[in-house]
Parts: C-alpha cells; structure tokens; sequence
C-alpha cells in the first residue's frame, strides 16, 4: 500500500510534527508512505517538496490579504480564519498518481484550496483526511470555542467584525464546503475522541465517516532518562523542583499562559516555603518577555527545534503544565508523558483523554487558577511523584506508541479502499 500524506510544512507545528511521526510510524510497519509539503525543510527522502514556483507565496498571501479585508484591516485574529481560496492542484504529481491513499493532514494557509481537494475527490482515489482542529467541520475557524452554528450553517461568525451576519464570509466559505463535500466521501480521523464528537455535530459531515485515532509518538526517542544529567545538558539547577512550560510561541493566548501566572503567584502566595526550592523553565519563543511576569525563578530557553534538547529538557522537570483553553491532543503533553513527567491541564479538549486524573497527572477545573494552582503543588511535594512518572510511561506506550496507532490507521486505509471498490 503506497499512502501519500499532504501538510503544509515538513516541521513547523504540531500537525507537521504528528504527520512525520505518522509517516515514520507507518514506514516502520509495513506500508510505503510519503509525505508531500509546501515547505520542505531537511533531505529525507520520504519527504517531497512541492515544485518550486512563485505561486507558493503568492497563494498564501492572497488568502491572508482576503481575510485581512473581511477582518476590515485588523490583524488581531488574521491568523484564527483561514477560507482555502487558494492553492496548489497536486493530483498532476507523480507521487500523487503512484499513491493509493491520500491522506489529507493540515493543509492550510495556501497549500490546498477548497477547488484543489474537490480534484483530489473527483481523482476517485481513496481519501482520508485527519483534523487536527475543527477547520474541515467548520466555514472558516479552527477552533468554535462556544460557537454552535456549524451544528446547522456557520454565519454570525464571531471571528469577523460585530459578529458577522446572515451571508459574511463563514456563510459564504460553508456554502463552498458543502459542494466541496457534495458525492465525494472522505473518512476524517480526529486526533482525539473529543475532536470526533464535536466533528460528528457538524452539518458538514453529514453522511461522512468520522472516527478518532490519537497522534503516535517513538517511544526510543520520547523515553525516561537520567534527570540529574539531563539537567546538566540544558542548564538546570540540580537542587529545585522544576515545573515546565512548553508551546511553539508562549505568548500565544490559547494556550494559557496567563493562567499559569496567575496559578503560580498563587502557588507561592500559599506556600511560601516553596521559593526556594522551585524554579520554572519555560521552552518556546517569546520565553524572556514572560519569564520577568513570573513568582517563581524562571529560566527562559527559548525556542528549540533540536529533538534531543526537548528530550532532555523533558527529562529535567518534575512536571509539566499546559493551561490551554481549546486544544485536541496536544503533542507536549504526550512528549512529556512519555519521558516519565506527570502533566497538569484544564478539563478540555482531549486533555482529559492523556492526563488520567490523579492518575498520572492532575486535570483541573477549566480555567480555574485555585485548582491548577493546587494540581501543581499536589504533583511536586503531595504525590508519590515515582508512581505517577511510571504510570505516564505505561500509558503513552500503550495507547501512543508508533505501532498501536500505525495499526488502526491501516485499518481506516483499508475502509477507505474497500469503500471505493465496492461504490465502484
């Protein structure tokens, strides 16, 4: 079987991050996969780039010009609404024509338009297609937050200029997805069980399939080390405990930096004692402007790209905190996991779905800053912080490792294929 699996990037972000790992996952069990990117960054073989051609930026920057116009020239949310007007029509590849399966990824922000994946539908190959937000059951976000109006037709966008109205741009981009989808059938997997009931809400996904297989993640790589040498690799002091903040850009509202301020001013306000022997380090950019914002010392190592450096930088914390307000399956918290760090989180998303309360980690109260504070304080210095590290690792392995999930996922290949037989 010779899958082809498309996403803008080779390596920035987590869906390219969870598309190699998937590739490689596959690769290792027996089936012959691709990944096709906009934006090739190393010399893997398995990866290629897409023809070099002015039109690269030129798709991207059309769909952001015609956003920055519906957003009436504010950059506030430029980057939250994406509407597929522009892309790449890939089916003329060759690596196209020789796959079996096309495995759509995240494709946004000018690598596929709407037009180009109704081609890919109308080739009649098999299409899988794996949401790592709610973008392909929604008009134009990636995340409805409370917003339910993709249950019936997105309009009122609450993204757009005073909510939108009956026929702006989410309406518009909706009508456009519903022809897109119109006799063509995909088998979406969302990346967490939370993902796939919200996905099968979506008037969109009428008659489609819709199942949920988590992101898989090599547990050789991702794995339990020495922390005192770890520590010593990244510049950690050796005699704290160490709590661990990790996103590609920490400023990022979503992911919940204010919260765990707030949460650790609180800690500290409570337990005063712990100043002393607790220090923060924080992985990601913009890490030097929040370090200063912090109660507790902070070491900001910026961002990082080099896997064996996030590896030790895992296997140097005590635990690992991801406040997010809206998330899928975050990629960290399994990262961590799988290095042996009980993880502490709000009640959202599929969050839940990784941390197994007081199991393995601490699930908070959604944006509750007394309850993380006290999931932090319990994991460090309440716990039995050993149990917990193993009972991470038992999980990841068996629910996230390459095999278990490279497994259900040829199952879903194999669904697809048989589905196109027998239609046939």
């Amino acid at each position: 079987m010779r899958v082809l699996i498309v996403n803008t990037s080779e390596k920035t972000g987590g869906a390219a991050v969870a598309a190699n790992r998937l590739k490689d996952a596959l690769n290792n069990n027996g089936v012959k996969a691709k990944m096709l990117v906009r934006d090739k960054e190393s010399d893997d073989i398995t990866v290629v780039g897409l023809p070099k051609s002015p039109w690269m930026r030129f798709n991207f920057l059309w769909e952001r010009l015609c956003i920055y116009f519906h957003l009436r020239f504010n950059k506030a949310r430029l980057f939250e609404i994406d509407v597929a007007n522009a892309g790449f029509d890939i089916t003329t590849l060759p690596e196209f024509k020789e796959a079996d399966v096309i495995h759509l990824s995240w494709i946004n922000q000018g690598m596929l338009s709407l037009r180009g994946i109704r081609k890919i539908l109308a080739s009649g190959k098999p299409v899988v297609w794996t949401m790592h937000d709610a973008w392909p059951a929604t008009a134009v976000c990636h995340y409805t937050h409370q917003c339910n109006y993709f249950k019936s037709s997105c309009k009122h966008c609450y993204l757009l200029p005073g909510g939108g109205g009956p026929n702006d741009l989410a309406a518009r981009v909706w009508r456009k997805k519903q022809a897109m989808l119109k006799g063509g059938n995909i088998f979406f997997v969302a990346c967490s069980r939370w993902l796939e009931s919200q996905a099968k809400e979506s008037a969109l996904f009428t008659g489609q399939h819709v199942t949920s297989i988590p992101n898989p993640i090599d547990t050789h790589v991702f794995c339990k080390r020495d922390q005192a040498e770890a520590r010593q690799r990244v510049g950690l002091p050796l005699d704290k405990k160490i709590i661990l903040f990790v996103s590609q850009r920490v400023t990022d509202k979503r992911k919940g930096m204010d919260y765990f301020i707030d949460a650790v001013r609180k800690m500290a306000e409570e337990h005063p004692e712990r100043k002393a022997d607790t220090a923060i380090a924080i992985l990601g950019g913009h890490s030097e402007e929040v370090a200063r914002e912090l109660a507790l010392p902070a070491y900001p190592l910026g961002y990082v790209s080099d896997e064996k450096i996030i590896v030790n930088v895992y296997n140097a914390v005590d635990t690992f905190v991801l406040p997010s307000l809206s998330d899928n399956l975050p990629n960290t918290i399994m990262e961590a996991m799988a290095c042996g760090v009980p993880c502490v989180g709000f009640k959202v998303g599929g969050i839940p779905e990784e941390i197994d309360h007081l199991k393995n980690g601490y699930v908070a109260r959604f944006r509750d800053v007394d309850d993380l504070a006290s999931g932090i304080h319990w994991v460090l210095f309440e716990a039995d912080h050993e149990a917990l590290s193993n009972q991470a690792v038992v999980k990841v392995a068996k629910s996230y490792s390459q095999q278990s999930v490279s497994l259900r996922y040829i199952d879903v290949y194999n669904q697809a294929m048989a589905y196109k037989h027998f239609r046939l």
